[in-house]
């Protein structure tokens, strides 16, 4: 997370009209912002930290922790005379997901409470004692006490409360430093001016611990109802400029202030901003309609409606990554015979590089440099790809066709899988530039086209084994590229990639539309 000040920035910036976007030149593709807008996407952001992921990673550590000591007790006390009686092993799960449970309730998996240190040990001890307690009351109330050795009980009581402390001592500092660094902020932006922005400005800065950072408002009108200042923040441009925005810097959360009842204003909206891979969210904390209080998700104290959630986040992302990194370091070992194969046949058929590097989109409209085996003449490469490749296309070397229609071009990319990063092993395919159906860019012909980039690009994907794979020579056939692209990502499970790779192979037998 970045460490500027928006204020700073509006000293800085008192000249400029940060309202009025710079004319944009007639070949740019997206609008350009406001000279305040383009400094603010210009600071370099640093990577932030999911607070889901901290509070499982805690629960991990604690759940380590019971199991680790009550075993280690029970190796030192019990082992030497009497094994692993599994009457004595069968408690230590129990123990383990009590304690979870209990320090659930004691509200001590919170990134709030985890600063605090004093606070964290003192329910700790409470929590800890209790699971104890309980436990020698069931025993006695079983008669099965007699059992269990009781200085086992005690040395796993004294263990486990001390492992326990330096898990909290531990993610006390850790947390404390993390958000003094703005680790742990999500990067905001309000949707809407006006008296319903400056009320929900002033009611998050009343509030600690929301981990909302804002950057400043966006907002279509230039009347007197949306000021360029509001609440000490700055107006950035209108809503198509938030799309530009967020394109060029980190944007975790939009919050819509628009009432419910300007219903057809925020839906022309939402048709701009879903693309984005941000959550959503329409604040009701001015609503006259008062749903029931689990109808709400919460920013702080807050209420708010979930719009749309960014998909593949939190441990999801963490199983997609180790589901990437994993197989693909596997399948790139098992292929390497193939790679060097393919490269060597690639390298005698004609004069050239093996490998052809190729710009293309990748996640939220990045621009990403990805590997092929080159399967074109060189002098008749299109690293654009202007111009799609036909059947019988004579830029096409001998090679080239056959590695083309197996796809065998495609597996230099399990470097970028395993190495850089940009790729995931299954995803939407990443388009190249300039590429077109019937003479228009993909974006034209298809409406929220860039949706599919709300997530990583992928080697294979779901419209590729259900047949959507080769020529887009019509729009009929990115449309539907688009549908199912779309559809693996709201559906997306490591399962669901799992069967996708898998089915990868057979599909590649029907290789018609490949040229």
């Amino acid at each position: 997370m970045s460490n500027f000040d928006i204020r700073d920035l509006l000293d800085h910036a008192a000249a400029a009209e940060p309202a009025q976007p710079a004319p944009a030149s007639a070949d740019e593709k997206e609008p350009r912002l406001s000279p305040l807008a383009e400094r603010m996407a210009a600071l370099p952001v640093r990577p932030t930290y999911s607070p889901v992921i901290i509070t499982g990673a805690a629960r991990l550590a604690d759940i380590a922790v019971v199991l680790a000591t009550g075993y280690a007790a029970l190796a030192i006390y019990i082992a030497p005379n009497h094994g692993y009686p599994l009457s004595y092993l069968g408690l230590l799960p129990v123990f383990a997901l009590a304690t979870v449970a209990a320090l659930q309730a004691a509200g001590l998996y919170h990134i709030g409470a985890m600063r605090s240190v004093l606070t964290q040990a003192f329910r700790v001890l409470a929590s800890w004692s209790v699971i104890f307690l309980l436990a020698l009351a069931a025993l006695f109330f079983t008669k099965t006490s007699e059992e269990y050795s009781r200085v086992w009980l005690l040395g796993w009581y004294v263990s486990g409360l001390a492992g326990l402390f330096l898990v909290r001592l531990a993610l006390g500092l850790a947390v404390t430093r993390l958000t003094r660094a703005g680790r742990l902020d999500r990067r905001t932006v309000i949707v809407g001016g006006g008296e319903a922005a400056e009320r929900l400005i002033e009611a998050l800065a009343a509030q600690r611990d929301t981990g909302v950072r804002i950057c400043g408002f966006f907002d279509d009108r230039s009347d007197d109802r949306s000021p360029n200042v509001l609440a000490g923040y700055p107006k950035l441009g209108t809503v198509d400029d938030l799309v530009t925005f967020a394109r060029r810097t980190q944007v975790d959360l939009i919050i819509f202030t628009l009432p419910i009842t300007a219903e057809a204003r925020i839906l022309q909206m939402l048709r701009k901003l879903w693309v984005l891979p941000t959550d959503i969210r329409l604040a009701a904390h001015m609503s006259q309609l008062r749903l029931r209080p689990r109808a709400y998700s919460y920013i702080g104290s807050v209420p708010v409606l979930d719009v749309f959630d960014k998909p593949i986040a939190d441990w999801d992302l963490v199983l997609k990554w180790l589901f990437d990194k994993l197989v693909g370091t596997i399948l790139l070992v098992l292929l390497s015979p193939l790679l060097l194969l393919t490269a060597l046949a690639v390298k005698l058929d004609s004069p050239g590089p093996v490998l052809f590097r190729q710009k293309r989109y990748g996640f939220n409209n990045e621009l990403i440099e990805v590997f092929k085996f080159r399967s074109m003449y060189v002098d008749q490469s299109d690293a654009t790809a202007a111009r799609l490749v036909t059947k019988g296309d004579p830029r096409v070397t001998r090679v080239g066709r056959i590695i083309r229609k197996t796809s065998l071009d495609e597996l230099p990319q399990l470097f970028n899988v395993v190495l850089k990063g940009n790729l995931s092993l299954v995803g939407p395919r990443p388009h190249a530039l300039h590429a077109k159906a019937e003479n228009r860019l993909y974006d034209k012909v298809v409406d929220g086209y860039f949706a599919r980039h709300k997530v990583k690009p992928g080697i294979t994907g779901w419209a590729q084994i259900n047949g959507w794979r080769g020529e887009t020579d019509t729009e009929e056939k990115i449309q539907r590229r688009v549908e199912h692209d779309l559809f693996y990502i709201e559906n997306w499970s490591v399962l669901f990639d799992l069967v996708i790779l898998l089915k990868t192979p057979l599909a590649l037998l029907k290789s018609e539309n490949a040229y």
